[in-house]
């Protein structure tokens, strides 16, 4: 799905009773696929952009992961 493009993103659903909590699911997804700091950017923004937050908070998120992703990468 993320190499055809799609708006992947990574959650947890209910994670007390389902277990899978972010970070349990991250690690899980990245141990599968092995993906990389690009694709792991690619989901963090796809996470952001289908928020319901409004777009000011939206941009202000996108605007911090792209910086900490541009000292990182």
């Amino acid at each position: 799905m993320v190499a055809a493009g799609a708006k992947v993103t990574v959650n947890s659903d209910d994670p007390a009773y389902f277990g899978g909590y972010m970070n349990d699911n991250i690690r899980a997804v990245q141990a599968a696929f092995h993906f990389d700091a690009v694709t792991w950017q690619r989901i963090a923004r796809n996470s952001f952009e289908a928020s319901f937050v409004d777009a000011a908070q939206k941009v202000a998120w996108i605007k911090r992961l792209d910086a900490v992703f541009a000292v990182d990468g």
